[in-house]
């Protein structure tokens, strides 16, 4: 019997505020991606604005991959979500987002996490 493979649920929490908390959320991300993890990427408050074009780029912490590149390979490789309602109180919509990211709720938050295989961690 084969054990179905694990997704990573990462949320974030903080924005470009926190730059070492947003980095080390989007190193894990981008790790598991690369290790052919199923990853599914939550930005909420703050970090919703790093769904938008040049947003990443903006943050840069020494010794550290860049952002942009860890959220492009999350990008390419798994799923960027941005909550709803944080992405409402800052007037973001879809069309502002970068390509392939998506805008969704809490009952896809619920049911991602919920899964039978899935594992969250929140930053």
């Amino acid at each position: 019997m084969t054990t179905p493979q694990r997704t990573l649920v990462i949320k974030l929490t903080a924005g470009t505020e926190r730059p070492e908390l947003c980095n080390q959320a989007l190193t894990v991300a981008a790790t598991a991606v690369a290790a052919g993890v199923p990853v599914s990427l939550w930005l909420t408050g703050d970090s919703a604005w790093l769904a938008l074009p040049g947003k990443a780029e903006a943050v840069r912490i020494p010794h550290a991959a860049p952002l942009e590149e860890l959220l492009a390979a999350v990008l390419d490789g798994g799923h960027v979500t941005v909550c709803t309602q944080c992405a409402l109180r800052r007037g973001i919509t879809e069309a502002d987002l970068l390509p392939g990211a998506r805008i969704a709720g809490s009952a896809v938050f619920v049911e991602e996490v919920l899964a039978p295989a899935a594992q969250a961690l929140v930053y």
